[in-house]
């Protein structure tokens, strides 16, 4: 068994709500920054028999804004953590930042106190786009990020950038990507705008003209692997690139399924077999947590079943892709439908296969939840068939909420229920 572990902690807190974000964040909640910094300090310590045999070699800080949590109280979460006797010196530490809310003194103690790792929400160069989309920074302010990044000795930092934004053209796409470079971060990542329902975005602009077709942003996505390539940037995952070294150890973590625990409201976990997270409700969690009350939403076990389907979806998103080998010893099931269909697919120009291993290209990236659905169609397909001793546990996939005899369970493993 692997004995590391990751850490994830969120912070919902925002100094404003951007218009495009459907993660779990809170505007204007300032107040309950205390109680809910209080609620993860005793979440974290009465977990520390869940660290038990582990390292923790990678902690990412996310949200929300960390930085606008404030240097003290993310210092003292690290303490915390570092106090289990379980973190590996080299640690990974990762801070989660906008450039409105970096600033050299708060950076410069995070340094000091062991963060080693900035990723940056940068998003567009493009002052009238930011404005736009609801960020509270321009331009300007990334480049004096970024400079003070550098000058409280942070040599690891990422920036995350979207496109396919309401009036965006390639023409703005390729200067916030020169503009960017030129910035000279270890690591970037492009995502495409997705619009979630109950966004202020999806409302303004679901099914508008003013957003890029979807063979704009197919342009968009194909031109930043070629230039950042160019580069120096060696594309490691659909989204994320990197000068070679500098790959997010946090994220790899996701997608080779190694386990991680997760702190706060709305914080997800998948540890031992088992999938968990906790209310997206920051004072239902402060309360669960202080009067040691109930706080997970969902639990589950996850099946050898779902590991094999997992291993296809996330190793095929990364450009180390996936090996027949390594599925048939994890999964105990045959991999030949799934290579029969990525041989159709490299026939297409969607797939190569490198010394036994199967990835994407850049062209199949742009189709990958197509493609990933297909794969595990063909596993679906002929999975019972070749495998009839692992029917019960197919038919057993279905996510289920936390019964009440496994609750005992839960809190055993994970010290909170």
């Amino acid at each position: 068994m692997d004995k590391t572990l990751g850490i994830y902690i969120h912070i919902p807190f925002c100094a404003s709500k951007c218009g495009y974000c459907d993660f779990y964040s809170l505007a204007g909640c300032d107040r309950l920054m205390p109680k809910y910094q209080d609620a993860l300090v005793e979440h974290i310590r009465e977990s520390y028999p869940a660290f038990k045999g582990r390292y923790i070699d990678t902690v990412y800080i996310g949200g929300g804004t960390p930085s606008y949590y404030g240097a003290d109280r993310l210092i003292e979460l690290w303490e915390e953590l570092k106090g289990s006797g379980s973190v590996l010196k080299d640690c990974e530490l990762t801070l989660e930042a906008n450039p409105d809310s970096a600033v050299y003194k708060e950076l410069l103690k995070l340094r000091r106190a062991g963060f080693n790792r900035l990723s940056m929400g940068v998003q567009s160069a493009n002052n009238d786009i930011l404005k736009l989309i609801g960020r509270r920074h321009n331009w300007k302010q990334c480049g004096l990020a970024m400079n003070a990044a550098r000058e409280a000795g942070f040599d690891n930092v990422s920036c995350d950038l979207i496109y396919g934004l309401p009036s965006q053209t390639k023409a703005d796409w390729a200067d916030t990507l020169m503009r960017v470079i030129e910035l000279r971060p270890e690591h970037i990542s492009c995502y495409g705008l997705t619009l979630e329902p109950g966004t202020p975005m999806y409302e303004k602009y679901n099914n508008s003209q003013i957003l890029p077709s979807d063979d704009e942003q197919a342009d968009m996505y194909l031109y930043a692997v070629e230039t950042l390539e160019h580069y120096g940037y060696k594309q490691y995952e659909i989204s994320n690139f990197a000068v070679p070294g500098y790959e997010s150890r946090h994220n790899m973590r996701y997608w080779r399924l190694s386990d991680y625990l997760g702190f706060g409201a709305g914080a997800h976990s998948c540890m031992d077999g088992a999938r968990f997270s906790y209310v997206r409700d920051a004072d239902r969690y402060i309360v669960g947590v202080l009067r040691d009350e109930d706080i997970v939403d969902e639990y589950s076990t996850v099946s050898s079943v779902e590991r094999g389907s997992e291993y296809i979806m996330l190793g095929m998103r990364t450009a180390l892709g996936i090996e027949a080998q390594e599925y048939t010893e994890h999964y105990r099931a045959d991999f030949t439908p799934i290579e029969k269909t990525l041989e159709v697919f490299a026939g297409k120009g969607w797939a190569r296969c490198d010394e036994g291993r199967w990835h994407f290209t850049p062209q199949g990236f742009l189709l990958s939840n197509l493609l990933i659905g297909a794969l595990l169609e063909a596993q679906s397909g002929s999975r019972v068939e070749i495998n009839p001793w692992m029917k019960p546990a197919f038919d057993a996939e279905e996510k289920t909420v936390l019964p009440p005899d496994d609750e005992e369970l839960f809190l055993e493993r994970y010290g909170r229920g």
